[in-house]
C-alpha cells in the first residue's frame, strides 16, 4: 500500500516498512481456527490494499493505523479463510469512513501509535467461524510475554519471491523477544508500546498482514496481545524481529474509542 513506500524512503536507513501482509513459511489454518481473525479490503481512492483486523468485540475490529489511515472505505472480510471464495458462513461487510477510528497521535514517520479501530455497521452474531479475541485484563499488571510462544496469522505472501497475497489464511508461532534484543536489530524504535516477534528460521509476518493478531493463548482463551505494524523492507525471511503495536500500552484508549474492556 502507499505508506510502505513512504515510510522505505523516510527510513531508508532502518531499512523498515510497514507489513502490506503476509505470513511466511507459516501454516494453513483450518476453518474456525482464528473466529477473530478478518481481512480488509482498503478503498483508497481509485486503489486499494489489504489487511488483517481483529474482532474485540461483536461491533469492533482492532488494526493498524497506517492500514486506514488513508482509508475512504473498508470491507471487513469476517469468518473468512478463503479470501477468493465465497465460503459458507463468510460475510464482507462495508465500513464508512465515518466508523474508522485512527489514533490520534498516530505518526507514520516514526511508526508509533500505529492502531485503529473501525465500528461495523450492526452487531455480529458468533458462532463456530466468528469470535472476538479477548483483550488483556485491564489491571495495570501486564505480562511482557518473553519467551511465550504467541501466534501471528494473516493472508499475506507466504515468501518473499510471492508477488500476491495468500488465497487462504495462514499462521505462525513463535515466541516473544526481550525488547533489549530485539532493539539490537531495531536501533531506537523499540519503546514499551510495541512487542517483537521471532522470525527464526523465515517464519514471519509480512507484507499484508499489517493489523493483524497477534495472540497468546491461555487455555482456552485467546488474548490479543499485539497487531501486526512493521518489519524489514528487504524481506521477511531474512530474521529481523515481527514488530507489533502491544495491545496492553492501549487498553484506555481503546476503552475510551469503543468501550470494549476487559476489567
Amino acid at each position: 500500500m502507499k505508506l510502505f513506500v513512504t515510510f522505505a524512503a523516510l527510513l531508508a536507513a532502518a531499512v523498515a516498512a510497514p507489513m502490506d501482509g503476509r505470513i511466511t513459511h507459516g501454516d494453513v489454518a483450518h476453518v474456525g481456527q482464528f473466529p477473530y481473525q478478518v481481512g480488509l479490503s482498503i478503498a483508497i481512492g481509485s486503489s486499494g490494499a489489504w489487511c488483517g483486523g481483529s474482532l474485540i468485540s461483536d461491533r469492533v475490529v482492532l488494526t493498524a493505523a497506517h492500514c486506514t489511515d488513508s482509508a475512504d472505505s473498508v470491507t471487513v472480510y469476517v469468518g473468512a479463510t478463503k479470501i477468493k471464495e465465497e465460503e459458507p458462513g463468510q460475510q464482507r461487510i462495508h465500513v464508512e469512513k465515518k466508523n474508522i477510528i485512527v489514533h490520534e497521535d498516530w505518526d507514520p514517520s516514526k511508526v508509533v501509535n500505529d492502531i485503529s479501530l473501525l465500528k461495523l455497521p450492526a452487531r455480529l452474531e458468533f458462532n463456530d467461524r466468528v469470535r472476538a479475541a479477548t483483550l488483556p485484563k485491564k489491571n495495570g499488571h501486564y505480562s511482557t510475554y518473553e519467551g511465550e510462544e504467541a501466534i501471528a496469522s494473516g493472508w499475506g505472501l507466504d515468501s518473499d519471491k510471492a508477488d500476491a497475497v495468500s488465497p487462504v489464511l495462514r499462521y505462525v508461532e513463535m515466541p516473544i523477544m526481550k525488547p533489549s534484543t530485539c532493539n539490537v536489530y531495531w536501533a531506537g524504535m523499540i519503546t514499551d508500546k510495541v512487542i517483537c516477534m521471532s522470525t527464526k528460521g523465515g517464519k514471519s509476518t509480512c507484507n499484508g498482514d499489517s493489523g493483524g493478531p497477534l495472540v497468546h493463548k491461555e487455555g482456552d482463551i485467546n488474548y490479543l496481545i499485539g497487531a501486526t505494524s512493521f518489519g524489514l523492507a528487504l524481506g521477511c525471511e531474512k530474521g529481523y524481529p515481527a514488530v507489533f503495536t502491544r495491545v496492553t500500552a492501549y487498553l484506555d484508549w481503546i476503552e475510551e474509542k469503543s468501550g470494549v474492556v476487559n476489567n
